[in-house]
C-alpha cells in the first residue's frame, strides 16, 4: 500500500463516519495537522 492509498484510506473512513479531521485527532489524542499530513501522505509519525 503506498503512503497516499494510506491516506486515502483514512480519509474515507473518516468522512465514512461523518467525522472532522478534528474530531478524529481528538479520539486518537493527536493534533488536527497529524490527521491531515496523514491524509496527504506527507508524515505518518
Amino acid at each position: 500500500m503506498s503512503t497516499l492509498d494510506f491516506g486515502g484510506r483514512i480519509k474515507t473512513l473518516r468522512l465514512s463516519k461523518s467525522m472532522t479531521q478534528e474530531q478524529l485527532a481528538q479520539r486518537l489524542r493527536v493534533s488536527p495537522q497529524a490527521v491531515s499530513k496523514w491524509e496527504n501522505g506527507v508524515s505518518y509519525s
